[in-house]
């Protein structure tokens, strides 16, 4: 037995090892998992269908397709020729290598490593170029979209969520053709029974297709690591900590315990609250800024931190579950003003390099931007969609409840970074050239009223082409000319899936946009027929891309494994093909109820970033542009009229 004194000396002992003791209910399984699938979260994994190569004739044929529309026809003519001497020669020994590459490696897919490495060896800085972002709905319950309450249960809702994909509790990710037919208990009695070798076809039997996962383990514990020439993922699940940004500065909260369990959600809160509260001054020098810079740039500023003795600091960093931004900038709901703090801000207090960061206003408004190479919309949007609805639906913290900040002291830490006159002078000099990029970007905001996706249902048109469709007309208005544009196709159901292009601008499209604008050479019964003509050839891409069936990742696989012997055909290094992967319009749709703003940078300097939204009765597009570069009210004004044009012949008739 004990004595008194230790008794209490083990008792201290115990409570300097164990931050927090879990109480039995927050120990339990309600508590500590989103959800327990019945069907393993990756049940589907080891039967998903690979990522087929594509026949090179068919990759030729449509990729000579894609090329019509933007060439004269001697042009064309010539491109012709090109591309059948390529696929007759050089591309018959390319396409060879490329399969017996892909048969080596049947764990992945053959885009995989490529597209990785595409991402990691690309020198330009991360935000506006790559990072895009989503920003939530506020909560329904107005005492709940408070910055610490729901910061708390965005982040205790995230950490279930979390847990939940680890141990294999997570719903799997399936795409329902029929969701009445499929999206059932008899569907997830049926396929859970099959061994996970053929469980994918069971799947497929009630034209059901899951989607890889592969990706969402890195959504938790990432970072990307700057490096000269190449960056690299890093990843680190044994760490129980986030890091935290307020003001510049940044810290670090346990929100784990020894086990790997959720801590309570009173200590969670209550070490939110000592950050929050902390009244340290605005960092003078904010490391994270620098995150902002050239890649190579960045890589040895970084070098010469760990140099001076800030290793440690960048391991808490990057090892961290994820990057809770405690946002002090002026609350404001309008919505230009929040496109820009969560595409960019001012780097003041962003590390743009975690695989995310969930940033939460001084009035509740909360969003992610993301670093992109580590994944793809797929698993960034489930996880949105399921931790806004945990945190709303089945919050753990309540404006009644009470912080016990004593509890919550030894969670909580400063990540402090020892600088020198070089750090400073790397820190303001990243912070003075990325306030001259945030200040030459443009953000335009569109909506429009007159009709969404019910107005496009009983022509048996596709809403996505009139949005496209709107787009190629605005910028023919503008210009007089077509150029190339830019859709992103998700091919996730194919094991190691990526994306896949897909390419509005087409002959139908074009021959459209001319009638239209040549006002009185055609009627509406002419031009509405075209329209359908313009769905039915959108619809046909779609499909092709999705099934892994589009040209753009196979010319891409097929361009490198040339670059690599050094003998590169003259189709790749054709202007013409360089041209076609110049997206002046680069677009992406993301229409759900729970995304109040979602978007991205251009991708060229003269370019548009065109994140669209399609409604039942509305339809919307944020459009992003340099303003010496690009004129974006002109195209916002030409995107109305070619809505306003689109929308009387839709209404032929009716």
């Amino acid at each position: 037995m004990f004595s008194p004194a230790q008794s209490k000396k083990f008792v201290e002992a115990w409570i300097l090892h164990w931050p927090v003791r879990l109480s039995s209910s927050f120990s339990s399984d309600e508590y500590q998992y989103l959800h327990k699938s019945k069907t393993p979260t990756m049940h589907f994994q080891p039967s998903l269908p690979r990522l087929p190569i594509p026949e090179l004739s068919k990759s030729c044929e449509r990729y000579l397709t894609a090329q019509q529309p933007l060439r004269t026809e001697e042009e064309f003519s010539l491109l012709v020729k090109r591309v059948k001497d390529f696929e007759l020669n050089a591309g018959i020994g390319l396409q060879k290598e490329l399969k017996e590459l892909d048969s080596k490696n049947k764990h992945t897919s053959y885009i995989s490593a490529p597209w990785f490495e595409m991402y990691l060896k690309d020198r330009r800085p991360l935000p506006i170029n790559y990072n895009p972002f989503l920003v939530f709905i506020d909560d329904p319950k107005i005492e709940y979209n408070d910055q610490l309450i729901r910061s708390s249960n965005l982040l205790i809702s995230s950490l279930r969520f979390m847990r939940s994909l680890r141990n294999n509790y997570l719903e799997p990710e399936v795409y329902h053709l029929n969701a009445k037919k499929s999206d059932t208990e008899f569907f997830r009695t049926i396929t859970r029974a099959l061994p996970p070798s053929v469980s994918w076809y069971g799947a497929y039997l009630f034209k059901a297709f899951p989607l890889d996962m592969s990706q969402y383990k890195n959504l938790f514990n990432t970072s990307r690591i700057p490096d000269y020439g190449k960056d690299r993922i890093f990843h680190d699940p044994s760490a129980k900590h986030i890091m935290v940004m307020k003001n510049g500065n940044i810290y670090k909260l346990t929100v784990l315990d020894e086990e790997g369990q959720i801590l309570d959600p009173i200590a969670i809160y209550s070490g939110l609250k000592l950050i929050l509260d902390d009244q340290k001054k605005p960092a003078e020098f904010p490391v994270g800024v620098l995150t902002t810079e050239d890649r190579d740039i960045w890589a040895k500023a970084r070098k010469h931190l760990e140099s001076i003795g800030n290793a440690e600091v960048f391991k808490m960093i990057d090892s961290s579950i994820f990057n809770l931004i405690f946002d002090d900038e002026e609350p404001t709901k309008d919505y230009r003003t929040l496109v820009q703090r969560y595409l960019h801000s001012n780097g003041v207090t962003r590390w743009f390099d975690k695989s995310f960061s969930l940033i939460v206003g001084r009035d509740g408004t909360a969003g992610l931007n993301f670093e992109h190479s580590w994944g793809d919309g797929v698993a960034v949007l489930r996880y949105f969609t399921d931790i806004y609805n945990d945190s709303t639906k089945n919050p753990q913290i309540h404006p009644t409840s009470k912080c016990d900040l004593s509890s919550a002291e030894n969670l909580v830490s400063n990540l402090m970074f020892n600088l020198d006159n070089t750090s400073n002078e790397l820190i303001v000099n990243a912070k003075n050239k990325y306030s001259l990029i945030c200040d030459s970007l443009g953000i335009e905001l569109f909506e429009f009223l007159k009709f969404g996706r019910n107005l496009c249902k009983p022509h048996g048109i596709s809403p996505d082409l009139i949005m496209q469709l709107a787009f190629q007309l605005a910028y023919y208005k503008m210009n007089n000319n077509f150029t190339s544009t830019y859709e992103s196709c998700s091919t996730a159901a194919f094991k190691h899936g990526r994306t896949e292009t897909m390419r509005p601008c087409t002959v139908e499209t074009k021959k459209l946009c001319e009638a239209i604008v040549k006002e009185g050479s055609s009627n509406k019964a002419d031009l509405l027929r075209m329209i359908k003509d313009c769905s039915v050839k959108h619809g046909q891409l779609i499909k092709e891309a999705a099934m892994g069936q589009g040209f753009d990742r196979h010319f891409f696989a097929l361009n490198l494994l040339a670059q690599k012997t050094g003998r590169i055909p003259s189709i790749f290094s054709d202007p013409f093909y360089k041209q076609l992967n110049h997206y002046v319009m680069s677009t992406s749709t993301l229409s759900s109820n729970i995304v109040l703003l979602g978007a991205f940078g251009p991708v060229v300097p003269e370019g548009f970033g065109i994140g669209y939204s399609i409604w039942d009765e509305r339809l919307g597009a944020i459009i992003s542009y340099y303003k010496n570069k690009a004129d974006g009210q002109r195209f916002i004004s030409c995107l109305e009229e070619a809505l306003f044009d689109l929308y009387v012949v839709l209404n032929y008739n009716k």
